[in-house]
């Protein structure tokens, strides 16, 4: 946002998965059946860092419409973030593309993306490849900042305001938006990490296959994990790469 920002975005916690096959609203379709209204929060609402939780959604129109808080490219156009209910991203992102279509606004709001990396998990065993949200309740609009434009957006149903400092909505900065580009077209998936220091581990795979070990290590930029694993007696550090192991 206009303030310095983290790599993830200043936003904290893991987010809800879906499978990578495609990106659907079957998190918000099973919301809607189980009958929580729209405009209600979803079950597993994530939190806010720190940092963010300051910057309020705003709910009042901009004190004036345009972008003094950031950089603008040649057209006015910038890249904003609006916040909604977590589980309901891709159901918003759906309202507002139809409201930009029957508006008329493409020409001032021209794209709308829910930030999804992928991931590969373990779990009994098995390897499967999810869709993980980046920053859940968050969605990016890159669009000209207009009283047209803020309005079209800010009135979409679901969408409970934009971030920004004060009354003025806050584009990203190039950088900002380039990382988490970047985070999205990454080749290889992420591993997800369920383990912890301390923590009691299986091993799935490898010479030691189905022994139950204690995480001593763990090397995120190597994607390894040593585990304290009891050999004809004694206690031997194995290393394992983080899909040889799941958590007991």
């Amino acid at each position: 946002m206009g303030h310095e920002a983290d790599d993830d975005f200043n936003l904290a916690g893991d987010s809800d998965e879906q499978p990578a096959a495609g990106r659907s609203d079957e998190g918000a379709a099973q919301a809607d059946e189980a009958g929580a209204p729209f405009g209600a929060a979803a079950p597993d609402d994530e939190v806010l860092s720190d940092d963010l939780a300051d910057a309020e959604p705003l709910g009042e129109r901009p004190e004036t419409p345009g972008n003094e808080l950031g950089e603008t490219s040649e057209d006015g156009r910038n890249w904003f973030v609006i916040h909604c209910y977590s589980g309901y991203e891709n159901k918003v992102r759906h309202n507002l593309e139809q409201r930009i279509d029957s508006m008329g606004m493409k020409g001032k709001i021209f794209d709308v993306v829910v930030p999804t990396e992928e991931e590969i998990e373990v779990k009994d065993g098995k390897r499967r490849t999810v869709e993980r949200r980046v920053f859940p309740g968050y969605l990016l609009v890159q669009m000209i900042m207009s009283e047209d434009s803020w309005y079209v957006v800010r009135n979409t149903p679901g969408v409970t305001g934009f971030v920004g400092m004060g009354n003025t909505p806050t584009p990203l900065r190039p950088e900002e938006v380039a990382q988490i580009l970047r985070r999205m077209e990454a080749e290889a998936p992420k591993v997800k990490v369920t383990f912890k220091p301390s923590q009691k581990v299986r091993i799935v795979d490898g010479p030691f296959n189905d022994f139950i070990g204690t995480v001593a290590e763990i090397d995120m930029d190597r994607a390894k994990v040593r585990v304290m694993v009891s050999f004809f007696g004694r206690e031997t550090p194995v290393e394992l790469d983080f899909l040889q192991v799941e958590k007991v």
